[in-house]
């Protein structure tokens, strides 16, 4: 197989590292790889048994409309097909249509035995550029062989998971029938909620640095104005900006883009600077940058440079394939951006 050329890394995490790229001989075939060589020793084995999970469930959902085709499996991960859409909770769809297709896509699956377990987050949904629906990430999804008790379970929480998108981006198509699937949870769902899943969340917030990201949005509103009064004030600096991210213990992060000539910015210093104009200011991440995204108007984009503070890699790309004139500028950011956290969506978000 020809050399893999990439061109974004999306996520970086103990697991794995995605990347998306194309092979060199099809440079108009785009291409999803994950890396699980990339992982660290400590988590490597249960990176690969997540990766194997995702791998039988690729082959199994070949034939599905809307699922990702593995390509090739080799001692470093995967390679599977690119999935060109736009996350749920960007797209909102508010039509009965991607619903439905939502809807066809679980029963195609429950037909091969397949569930996905990990539907609750809307980052997982696509729509595609035809209306239809369309999932990815199975690295958490099960190949049943026997359609017994547990695989029912999975699949009615695969269903319920669907139908929380539906009440949370277009809650005026609700059926009656769909309200009362909602209602009722199952047995393992309610003790998971009870049990493991503060467990869960203990190992992940903590341990592994993920985050749901819940919190206010209020710190730029309090913080903002001593953070930006000293970035400015620095004859070295030549403009700044602010974004907020999701902490890994809930609450959210100042993220500052400074524009400047230097390569490395002192994050315990600049604090120490913006203590002395505000003691309960401060900065979490630090990113110093050639150049700010901006506007014709020369204001700066803080679209871009908050979809760069939180990750979220796969809505900025889709921003850029709209406008490539400022998509250079954009990537030399991206590159070296200081959070590569995966996350689900917050209330920041919204």
């Amino acid at each position: 197989m020809a050399e893999f050329v990439s061109d974004t890394v999306f996520k970086r995490d103990v697991f794995s590292e995605t990347r998306s790229g194309h092979f060199a001989d099809r440079p108009d075939q785009r291409i999803a790889r994950r890396i699980v060589s990339a992982s660290p020793l400590w988590s490597r084995p249960l990176a690969w048994m997540l990766a194997r999970r995702e791998i039988r469930a690729l082959r199994r959902v070949a034939a599905v409309d809307g699922t990702p085709n593995l390509i090739k499996v080799d001692a470093d991960g995967l390679f599977r097909s690119w999935t060109e859409g736009t996350p749920l909770h960007l797209a909102r769809p508010a039509e009965v249509r991607w619903y439905r297709d939502a809807r066809r896509l679980l029963r195609d699956m429950r037909r091969l035995g397949i569930t996905h377990n990990d539907l609750a987050k809307p980052q997982n949904w696509l729509m595609l550029p035809d209306g239809n629906a369309a999932v990815i990430d199975f690295q958490l999804a099960s190949c049943h062989r026997r359609r017994g008790r547990l695989y029912k379970l999975m699949a009615y929480e695969d269903l319920r998971h669907c139908l929380k998108q539906k009440r949370a981006f277009a809650p005026e198509l609700m059926t009656p029938m769909e309200k009362r699937i909602l209602a009722r949870k199952s047995l393992p769902s309610r003790i998971w909620m009870a049990t493991g899943k503060k467990i869960y969340n203990l190992i992940t917030r903590g341990l592994f640095s993920w985050s749901d990201g819940e919190g206010t949005g209020d710190r730029i509103d309090r913080e903002g104005p001593a953070i930006l009064k000293f970035l400015r004030a620095d004859p070295d600096h030549r403009d700044a900006a602010l974004s907020l991210y999701p902490l890994p213990r809930k609450g959210v992060g100042i993220y500052a883009f400074v524009e400047t000539d230097a390569k490395i910015l002192d994050l315990a210093a600049l604090n120490a600077g913006i203590h002395t104009v505000d003691p309960d200011a401060q900065i979490d991440l630090v990113q110093p940058v050639a150049a700010l995204p901006r506007h014709e108007d020369g204001s700066i984009r803080d679209d871009i440079l908050r979809l760069i503070a939180m990750n979220q890699i796969t809505e900025l790309d889709t921003l850029l394939q709209r406008e490539p004139a400022i998509a250079t500028t954009v990537r030399a950011i991206v590159s070296e951006r200081q959070n590569w956290t995966d996350r689900r969506i917050s209330r920041i978000e919204g």
